[in-house]
């Protein structure tokens, strides 16, 4: 019989994330795994004994000490291997994770000048006042402390290369057929531009939270502290935490803004996939040349000579698993039975496999462009092989000059396409047709003078608009 792979300590990955791939997904592990959700939980009930107390919303019970404040916000700060252990062991005997947390908290009061008070801990909380703020907080910094950086990463690798290349021809193909020449740091422009307005989509994303009983009606709190203005007491601590605060709930929070969040990553994501494959296709036409140490140290096993765009392709299927995690996600958590139901208490935990796949996505995308030299002279080569894509350009001449009255100028596109469809046109072969059009001489010299190398109209300039966007130009 097999040895079982499950019986070795330390235990081996199930998941590439937490294996194959751990340091590219780890900086997601201090935010979004279940030791950062356990300390967020102790985050939230510890500021909101702090809230209670020093608000003096409870009658009769006494504001807090400098140094009481920082023994309750050691708490979560100190929360590491041994206090990760500790709960799990007060799990196993409560079998409910918030309720574990309340008496690892209540541990930590035992014996000091706040044990009197340690009642205060979860007072007047459901479960999930505590796990809708905690995720709030672990979601936030997760996409403003790592997955938004990380974006950017790509947004200035992007910027950079367009900048750089701005004036660098390169033959267009539409529908994948030659078309009007533009320049590849156009094109690179766009990417970089399509993902910054989505990385400020995101950043400006609001993230909600809730904290108001087991149904959202206070009745707790209210039949306890009847003089206290709950609402604003509520209002004031989920502000307290930088969340956005949920009037209207049920037992949950609504997670809409989770749907929210999830589907602008997974927009952005797709623009990703966009730029992944639309590199690879210009690897493949050879606009690019890979350089073997920056991808990876063998090509293929068996055809020694290439040099595969690994990098590009593992975005893309990181990506599309990514985008349909983030999708499952979106749609499963705007759902809940009644009142309360606990689809979204697992949904939510996977809301790291989703963020982590796209951080690899974004990872190797990087290191897949820093491993990118652009070949100018391939791109020449394309261009100088495609004059036909100037028949754009004269057919526009001659169709302004008709309707301005010049003569000789009728049915401008049926003639350009007699000369250009399904065939290839010299330099020659173009200049000779616009001699016999009996063109005004400044249109054409103009047009003598054009090559594809040039017809790249405004291309160059255009790629300035991303100077506009952050402020500076290259």
């Amino acid at each position: 019989m097999a040895h079982s792979f499950a019986d070795i300590t330390p235990p081996i990955a199930l998941t590439p994330l937490d294996g194959r791939y751990r340091a590219q997904a780890a900086p997601l592990v201090d935010h979004l795994s279940e030791a950062a959700l356990n300390r967020a939980r102790l985050v939230v009930e510890t500021e909101w004994m702090i809230h209670l107390l020093d608000g003096g919303v409870i009658p009769g019970l006494r504001t807090l000490s400098e140094q009481e404040r920082a023994l309750l916000r050691a708490i979560p700060e100190d929360f590491g291997a041994e206090g990760i252990a500790e709960h799990a062991e007060i799990e196993r005997e409560t079998v409910h994770d918030v309720k574990a947390i309340e008496y690892y908290i209540k541990r930590r009061l035992a014996g000091t000048s706040l044990e009197p008070l340690a009642e205060v801990v979860h007072i007047y909380c459901t479960s999930e006042d505590v796990n809708n703020l905690s995720y709030a907080l672990m979601i936030r910094g997760a996409v403003h402390e790592v997955w938004l950086p990380a974006l950017q990463g790509v947004i200035d690798d992007l910027t950079e290369l367009a900048r750089a290349t701005a004036e660098v021809p390169m033959l267009s193909r539409t529908h994948g057929q030659p078309a009007t020449p533009t320049t590849l740091g156009k094109e690179m422009a766009v990417f970089a531009h399509r993902l910054r307005r989505q990385s400020r989509r995101i950043a400006a994303d609001e993230m909600l939270g809730k904290i108001n009983g087991a149904t959202g009606t206070y009745a707790a709190h209210a039949v306890a502290v009847p003089a206290a203005d709950w609402q604003q007491v509520s209002r004031s601590f989920v502000e307290h935490l930088g969340l956005t605060w949920n009037p209207l709930t049920t037992q949950i929070e609504s997670h809409d803004w989770q749907a929210e969040v999830y589907a602008d990553i997974a927009r952005a994501g797709r623009i990703l996939h966009n730029l992944a494959t639309d590199i690879w296709t210009y690897i493949s036409l050879g606009y690019f040349r890979q350089r073997l140490s920056a991808q990876g140290g063998t090509g293929s096993s068996t055809m020694p000579h290439k040099v595969n765009p690994i990098r590009f392709e593992n975005a893309e299927a990181n990506l599309e698993i990514s985008g349909a995690l983030l999708d499952s996600l979106g749609q499963t958590l705007v759902t809940s039975r009644l009142q309360r139901d606990l689809t979204d208490s697992t949904t939510q935990r996977n809301v790291g496999p989703a963020l982590g796949h796209s951080l690899l996505a974004i990872s190797n995308l990087r290191r897949g462009l820093a491993g990118l030299d652009v070949d100018a002279d391939a791109m020449a080569a394309d261009l100088e092989a495609n004059w036909e894509v100037l028949g754009e350009a004269v057919q526009s001449v001659m169709r302004t000059l008709g309707v301005q009255g010049v003569p000789g100028m009728e049915n401008p596109y049926e003639r350009l396409k007699d000369l250009t469809r399904g065939q290839r046109v010299t330099g020659a072969g173009m200049r000779e047709f616009v001699e016999q059009l009996g063109l005004p001489e400044a249109e054409r010299e103009r047009l003598l003078a054009l090559s594809p190398h040039t017809y790249t109209g405004c291309a160059a300039a255009l790629v300035e608009h991303l100077a506009d966007a952050d402020g500076a130009a290259g």
